[in-house]
């Protein structure tokens, strides 16, 4: 049996590192290359990086104005602007461990160029509700360890009825988080990276109900993502949610040793973590 992992996610927006809350409010934490090393060195066990921009044009330049210091940048490349492919290629060159990229990925050639360029797995979402024989073909052509599907899901306020999203979290997708991981399943998918938006950045941790749902629906692996605010919540989605890994992004961007004592929290609460 594999051994829970625990993954950082970091967003990317025209480039930056960003923090995110409710998939809305998003603030500048860094270039896309400063935390590479440091998880690696702190023994994190997978890296995700999701393309958040809204269109797809990156210019870095233009970012830091609007949400950073231009001394942000002093580490980016040159070579690394304007196009998200070459964030990808120059952060696989430090990073050691599996990374996972995701962010408008339309075609199988979008998969293909980014697994030439350094990525180990593929995280898809809106096209793969809007065609989701898009899961079958990239399966089929890549191999199911490969495709991840991430899985938006946000709660009515009125009823709690969880349904999923698409479109960064704008648009209901028409079906519901269960009946869409079994069909993810179905078609090929190696994993699915299930992400609450009402928890997003919020601190106030996983929507336990929620992952233990889908995780008891699928063999596939599931990943818990939003929410976290402690390391008790890594936990919480292991223990109580029933997560086969736990992700989070915004408690790692301002704490020295985060995975390190993650880790050690996750193993002092019985958990069979690598350390």
């Amino acid at each position: 049996m594999l051994k829970p992992r625990l993954i950082p996610v970091l967003l990317l927006k025209n480039g930056i590192l960003v923090r995110s809350k409710n998939f809305t409010f998003h603030q500048h934490t860094g270039d896309p290359l400063g935390q590479v090393e440091r998880y690696t060195a702190w023994k994190a066990d997978e890296l995700i990086y999701l393309d958040i921009n809204r269109d797809d044009t990156h210019d870095f330049r233009e970012t830091m104005s609007v949400i950073g210091s231009t001394s942000s940048n002093k580490n980016i490349p040159a070579t690394m602007t304007n196009d998200v492919v070459s964030v990808i290629r120059s952060v696989s060159e430090k990073c050691m461990i599996p990374l996972t990229v995701g962010g408008k990925i339309r075609s199988i050639d979008d998969i293909r160029v980014r697994l030439a360029n350094g990525a180990d797995k593929v995280s898809i979402n809106t096209q793969a509700l809007d065609n989701p024989s898009f899961i079958d073909h990239a399966a089929r052509t890549f191999g199911n360890q490969c495709i991840v599907v991430c899985i938006d899901v946000k709660r009515d306020p009125g009823t709690g009825v969880c349904e999923v999203y698409k479109h960064f979290g704008r648009d209901p997708a028409g079906m519901k988080p269960i009946a869409w991981a079994k069909e993810v399943e179905r078609r090929g998918a190696g994993e699915i990276l299930l992400q609450s938006i009402d928890r997003d950045g919020t601190g106030t941790g996983y929507d336990l109900a929620l992952i233990r749902s889908v995780a008891e629906s699928v063999s596939i692996p599931v990943i818990a993502l939003g929410g976290v605010g402690k390391f008790s919540d890594f936990v919480a989605g292991l223990k109580e949610g029933r997560a086969s890994a736990v992700a989070a992004a915004n408690i790692f961007h301002f704490s020295e040793q985060s995975i390190i004592h993650a880790k050690q929290e996750m193993q002092a609460s019985g958990i069979d973590v690598r350390l």
